[in-house]
């Protein structure tokens, strides 16, 4: 198994947005998986994760955790101005998440914020329907350029 993980493309699995309150409003997987059991429930656990994170903090008015590595992945977490949380689970030997969490911040800024449809802090559902287009062509040209270097 670790040798295939050493030769496996580095890619991104997942996304989940959580409002400020640590709701999840949005959650996308980007593998092969048939269906995950409970998004919602791991939503949660992030934002548990953070929470968690920021109150073990030595340092008064930490954000909490960035990157979170396991034994194989990497847990990724964007936090806005506005306390919105983006969090990208992504393959050990990925090097640029930071850049696709800032590309996936701006189609959330155009697609969904400015939507005039989209109820700010509720889930991200079909008035916005350009931010799951063009964010699933964003993560499948990514994940297929890192495939052909």
């Amino acid at each position: 198994v670790e040798s295939e993980m050493a030769h496996a493309i580095p890619r991104i699995w997942s996304l989940y947005i959580i409002n400020k309150s640590g709701g999840l409003i949005y959650d996308r997987d980007f593998t092969d998986r048939s269906a995950r059991e409970d998004p919602v429930r791991y939503g949660s656990l992030l934002y548990g994760m953070l929470v968690v994170s920021q109150e073990l903090s030595p340092v008064a008015e930490s954000g909490g955790f960035e990157v979170i590595e396991a034994d194989s992945f990497r847990l990724h977490c964007f936090q806005t101005l506005t306390g919105t949380r983006f969090f990208i689970i992504a393959d050990l030997n990925h090097q640029h998440v930071d850049k696709v969490l800032r590309q996936i911040y701006k189609l959330y800024a155009d697609y969904v914020i400015k939507n005039p449809f989209y109820l700010s802090e509720q889930p991200i559902k079909r008035s916005c329907e350009k931010f799951d287009t063009y964010l699933i062509d964003l993560i499948s040209k990514h994940n297929a350029n890192l495939k052909a270097h």
